[in-house]
């Protein structure tokens, strides 16, 4: 199943904002990252690490991906994005992506931040479930019923 993204999310993924990515440790734990995301097409996402990281050895383990990212001037305006990694991209296209990446985050040419060595890995994420909640959440069905 994929979720799709309404235009308000896809001008957040569009604009240079920083997104919480979360992944699961083998343990079960969270590890969460501030990271560059962009949007990949219409209706996938994108960000990117590094071979060897915690985040690209997580994920290759359990493609299961959280993110999340609230209004710099309203945290209560906030989306949460469940996902699965759909592929990873490796080798120039994963550094070319990084460079656009910069372009967007930075308005440089290139991402300067490279260490000798280094592999970078694109990660493309399919959408399985898209929240953009503003305000108060309501309970879920069943959930507490207000006092009379």
């Amino acid at each position: 199943m994929t979720a799709t993204f309404d235009d308000a999310v896809r001008a957040r993924l569009r604009a240079p904002h920083i997104w919480y990515v979360g992944t699961v440790f083998a343990d079960g734990a969270p590890q969460v990252s501030p990271m560059w995301v962009d949007l990949e097409g219409e209706n996938e996402l994108t960000f990117n690490t590094s071979v060897g990281r915690v985040k690209e050895e997580n994920l290759r383990r359990d493609p299961r991906v959280y993110l999340s990212h609230a209004d710099a001037t309203d945290p209560f305006d906030r989306v949460q994005i469940s996902g699965v990694v759909s592929r990873f991209v490796e080798g120039q296209e994963a550094h070319d992506r990084m460079d656009r990446l910069a372009r967007k985050y930075l308005g440089s040419e290139r991402f300067e931040w490279i260490m000798p060595g280094e592999r970078r890995i694109a990660v493309v994420v399919r959408p399985v479930k898209v929240r953009h909640i503003v305000g108060v959440e309501r309970f879920r069905p069943g959930g507490p019923v207000p006092a009379s």
